[in-house]
């Protein structure tokens, strides 16, 4: 569970304002502020169930702008080799990491 709310904070991060406010709203509020639905509800003056019923919307237009867009998986590749170069130069192998940085500018 932890690892799809942090998924989840990821992609509210990248996609968040295509949202409607007020499912970033609460979506930001469970997510980022950890406040329980019932909290959200109280704050948006709406039921429990519909907060519940905001954030599972929220979270499949999420997913659903993540595979037509594909940002979020864009970022973590090339923050991977970005990650891959540094330890190469850590290394000293400067020259291969020249390398793998040209390549990763080149498809950027």
């Amino acid at each position: 569970m932890k690892e799809k709310s942090i998924r989840t904070g990821i992609l509210l991060d990248f996609y968040g304002n295509l949202l409607t406010d007020r499912m970033r709203e609460a979506c930001e509020s469970y997510y980022y502020e950890d406040l329980s639905l019932a909290e959200i509800a109280e704050l948006q003056g709406i039921s429990r169930q519909g907060v519940h019923d905001t954030i599972k919307r929220a979270e499949k237009e999420l997913e659903s702008y993540e595979d037509k867009l594909g940002l979020m998986g864009l970022f973590e590749k090339n923050k991977a080799r970005a990650q891959k170069a540094l330890e190469l130069i850590k290394n000293g192998d400067c020259d291969k990491a020249a390398g793998e940085l040209e390549e990763l500018i080149e498809e950027m």
